[in-house]
This record gives C-alpha cells, sequence and structure tokens, in this order.
C-alpha cells in the first residue's frame, strides 16, 4: 500500500519505523507538526515524527491546518491507499477523509468508546481504570466516534505513570496498524461500529490539571500525579514556591512513617521527615514522596531536598497557592 503517516510525539515513531520496515508498504508522505522552540537555549526542534522522516528522506510537510487548499492538492496528489494517524495533533478536515481509497486510520490508546479525545492513557490512570488499550479505527466526523477495526487489551500497573504507559501501547500498536492494513488490502476487514454507551471523554490536560489538592486521598493523589506524568506534569508549593512533583507512594496500612520519621497523623500537605524519607499528609492517609524539583532546579531525591530546605515542625506542602480544585478525580 502507499501509506500517508501523520504523527508528532514520540509515541508515534514505533509506527512509522514500522511502516518504514515493512516490504509491503511505501511511505509516500509525512504531515506532522511544525518545529517549535524547546529547551533552555529556546532553539527550533522538529518533531520526533519530523526528524526521523526527513532523515529518511520522506516527503514531509508542516502546516498549520489541512484546510489550507495547498496542503489538500498535495494530500490528493499522493494517491495514497490509506492514512494512518497517531498523535498528529490537527484535526482531518472533512473534504480529505475519503481522499485515501481505505481512508485515514487512527490508532487511539484507549478501549474506544471509553476515553475519546486527546489524553486518553492520562485519564486512565487518573480515574483509576484497571485496564486499558488501543483501537485502530477508520476517522469520521465526529471525535474518535468511527468504526473499529482491531484492538488490544492492556492492563494498568499500580506504578505505571502516563509515560510507561503510552510507551507501551504505542509499541504494541505498531503490529496492530499493520495487520489492519494487511486486512484491508485483502479485502477482509470488517470494522465494527462502536456502541452507545461507555462513552467516555479525555480532553487535553494543562498545568492547572497537575497541581495537587493535599485535601483529597492519597491514592487519588497517587493517580493524578502518575497520570500527569511526565506531561503537563505534577506540582505543589513550599514556602509559596513551586515544587515539581514525581511518582509518590502511598504509606500502606495508614503507617505514616518508616525510619525515625513522625509516627502522627499528618494533616493535608503536612511534612514528616526522617533521614532517608520525606512523607506528606493528605485528606485520607499518607503519601511517601519520591523525586522532586524546586524552582528552577534539578530533579532530586525527596530526602535530599529536605536537607537543604530543613523544613519546620508543621510544615505544609499547597500553603500560599492559589485554591485548587481537583477535577475527574472520581468517577
Amino acid at each position: 500500500m502507499r501509506i500517508l503517516f501523520a504523527g508528532t510525539p514520540e509515541p508515534a515513531l514505533p509506527v512509522l519505523r514500522a511502516l518504514m520496515d515493512s516490504p509491503e508498504h511505501e511511505i509516500v508522505g509525512v504531515l506532522t507538526r511544525a518545529d517549535a522552540r524547546s529547551g533552555r537555549g529556546r532553539a527550533l526542534r522538529p518533531s520526533p515524527v519530523a526528524a526521523v522522516a526527513r532523515g529518511a528522506g520522506i516527503d514531509t510537510r508542516t502546516p498549520t491546518t489541512l484546510k489550507d487548499p495547498g496542503t489538500q492538492d498535495w494530500v490528493r496528489s499522493l494517491g495514497a491507499d490509506a492514512a494512518v494517524v497517531v498523535a498528529y495533533g490537527r484535526i482531518v478536515p472533512t473534504a480529505l477523509l475519503d481522499v485515501p481509497a481505505h481512508g485515514w486510520l487512527n490508532l487511539h490508546f484507549s478501549l474506544l468508546p471509553a476515553w475519546r479525545g486527546a489524553a486518553p492513557v492520562q485519564h486512565a490512570i487518573i480515574h483509576g481504570d484497571d485496564v486499558t488499550g488501543a483501537c485502530v479505527f477508520r476517522l469520521e466526523e465526529g471525535l474518535d466516534t468511527g468504526p473499529v477495526h482491531a484492538r488490544l487489551v492492556e492492563p494498568i500497573g499500580p506504578a505505571d505513570t502516563a509515560g510507561d504507559l503510552l510507551a507501551r501501547l504505542a509499541q504494541a500498536g505498531a503490529p496492530l496498524v499493520l495487520d489492519v492494513l494487511c486486512r484491508l488490502a485483502a479485502g477482509t476487514a470488517r470494522p465494527t461500529p462502536q456502541p452507545d454507551e461507555g462513552v467516555s471523554l479525555a480532553p487535553m490536560l494543562t498545568p492547572d490539571d497537575g497541581r495537587i489538592d493535599w485535601a483529597r486521598p492519597a491514592a487519588e493523589i497517587d493517580r493524578r500525579i502518575r497520570g500527569v506524568t511526565p506531561a503537563p506534569g505534577a506540582h505543589s508549593t513550599y514556602r509559596g514556591a513551586r515544587l515539581r512533583l514525581g511518582p509518590a507512594t502511598p504509606v500502606p496500612g495508614g503507617a505514616y512513617a518508616g525510619d525515625d520519621a513522625d509516627t502522627g497523623a499528618l494533616a493535608p500537605g503536612e511534612l514528616s521527615v526522617s533521614k532517608r524519607e520525606v512523607l506528606v499528609g493528605t485528606g485520607c492517609g499518607a503519601l511517601r514522596l519520591g523525586q522532586v524539583a524546586p524552582a528552577g532546579k534539578n530533579w532530586m531525591d525527596a530526602a535530599a531536598w529536605a536537607r537543604g530546605a530543613r523544613p519546620a515542625p508543621g510544615a505544609r506542602l499547597g500553603e500560599q497557592a492559589a485554591a485548587t480544585v481537583m477535577t475527574g478525580g472520581e468517577r
């Protein structure tokens, strides 16, 4: 098949590389987001997909919209049999949906119709799902509503971050896409319409979604931190300054301390510091902090941070921060 590929971030690369390595397919063009400034020097850098595609000599375009007439003419000129989409980040307009003979096939990282939208993996973790998965479906006008060609199921581990889970799904999804393309070429593909029941939405997350409300239960905060890791990232404040938070561990059995830390119950946000660990109280239970990053500094173990910060007895995270309400934390 002649394939048009559309994708942008790192999780799109396993499918792109699988298509590049397949003797049965030819990538005739790539759509991706424009080069963006990143890093401390704010230099322009290509998207991961653009870097790989350009390195392979593939015709790569970065339009700001697919409604542009010139871009639409280019898509039509490719004569693609199918378009494969993985986390592209642009809406495919109605005028292009039927241009490839087999349409646009989207690898979406959820078990549709659950978690339609831009952040399905993040929302699955935040809401405490035990399993998730990936689907290959045909794009239509609705948001992730098209018929499903294939799906796979993936358990969510108790320590999985969104980054961990997304990486596994991206790898497992590559052969799923190739299988669907083979069935389309053979004329044996039989997509299944999505059911009307079980629909949930996964809108894009913002930095506010990573702000931690320590009055929530420890298990809920644990899921939220893992769900926004690595992006947009979890954060709180200490003495009014921003403190980024890596995954934390709920303290089992309500025992709020190990080592020589204070063993009393901790108020929400209250810190308990020992030589080897830092605990923080929540609305129900406590969390053992992992990596933290004060404003303008690199990641470090929480215990190392505490040795420098020297929290006084009763010190709390979240004080002097804006009022917060954790959205989407409960079903």
